[in-house]
């Protein structure tokens, strides 16, 4: 028996010393039948068990070294097949020919200004979380405490999807937040930055797609004092650091108390200009605590958690970063216009 496995082994040695296959497809063949995943040397080395043993060692030794020359002599064939391919390539370049220009490209301003702001935040522990742009209309109205007759909705002029009064483009990335609150449990510390729509007239000033970056901060004992510490951080980072907030009343259905974020204006350094319209504030998001509605709405304990949003339009913060004063140079892919941000990558 062990006499007949030898053989076996060594007719299978003799077959790879002689081949010599010419094509491709003649390599590939040899590749499955000797080195691939199924070769016919695997089932060989479990032969081992049927040879005596003062001849187990040197069968190994012979089973060993036909595979090492299978997988010696395919590398030397792909090598080869790889370096004729290569001389056959370089024959037909012109290497007397001019080179042609190879301009570089840019990231967009809008990618800019997001990485930018996502970096500021993950800086302090916020990380991100992106979710559908069709979302339904609870998690999008509903669960951020604005009902079918809420008023709010007047707010935000809505694309619905065809035939249906459910399905939508969110009108912002609150739905993101939504999602995460009912998925999972506080702590929650996450950034939400996205495309949204609404039903809007195009003009220098608005757009009916744009992005937004929102924000949400969930846990035991937080304080409108710690959104606002929060904030102040990224104004500083994001404009500078003797930058000044002042925050202003408002309403969002979402959040109770709401305010208004200006910063002081980086254009004219408060002296006034058409930037601020000579106030020295510039308006840059809305944010407050979250109201225990919404809390409520996605189930988490509103006697033991608070927590405080925040959201901004990344368009606005582009163009006034870089004195952009018409929005839909952002969505009109003129290569001259991305171009002047070349740099700024």
């Amino acid at each position: 028996m062990s006499a007949e496995i030898f053989a076996v082994v060594n007719q299978f040695k003799s077959e790879i010393e002689n081949a010599a296959p010419s094509t491709k497809e003649e390599v590939e063949q040899f590749r499955i039948r000797f080195v691939g995943s199924k070769n016919v040397l695997k089932p060989l080395f479990g032969e081992i068990r049927n040879v005596e043993n003062e001849r187990k060692k040197e069968y190994g030794q012979l089973v060993n070294a036909v595979k090492g020359a299978a997988e010696a002599k395919f590398q030397a064939l792909k090598d080869a097949a790889e370096s004729a391919a290569e001389e056959a390539s370089s024959q037909d370049l012109d290497l007397s020919a001019p080179p042609e220009p190879m301009s570089l490209g840019a990231h967009h301003p809008i990618t800019i200004t997001m990485n930018r702001i996502v970096d500021i935040f993950s800086r302090i522990g916020f990380t991100v979380a992106e979710e559908r742009e069709i979302e339904d209309d609870w998690h999008n109205f509903t669960a951020m405490n604005t009902p079918e007759d809420h008023p709010a909705r007047d707010m935000q002029d809505t694309f619905y999807l065809k035939n249906s009064t459910e399905m939508l483009l969110r009108t912002h990335t609150s739905s993101v937040q939504s999602r995460v609150m009912m998925s999972q449990e506080p702590p929650i510390r996450i950034i939400a930055p996205g495309r949204v729509y609404r039903n809007e007239t195009i003009s220098a000033r608005a757009h009916c797609q744009f992005h937004q970056v929102e924000g949400l901060y969930i846990d035991e004992n937080v304080s409108f004092a710690e959104m606002k510490q929060t904030l102040l951080y990224f104004a500083q980072e994001m404009y500078g650091p003797d930058t000044k907030i002042r925050m202003r009343p408002s309403y969002f259905p979402f959040t109770e108390p709401s305010a208004e974020v200006d910063v002081t204006c980086f254009i004219c350094d408060t002296k006034g200009c058409n930037v601020c319209k000579y106030t020295g504030w510039v308006e840059i998001m809305g944010c407050g605590m979250v109201d225990p509605a919404v809390l409520k709405n996605c189930g988490i304990d509103t006697e033991k958690y608070t927590g405080f949003a925040f959201g901004m339009g990344i368009e606005r913060q582009a163009m006034m970063l870089y004195s952009i004063n018409d929005i839909r140079l952002l969505f009109e892919n003129d290569v001259r216009f991305l171009k002047q941000f070349t740099s700024a990558i």
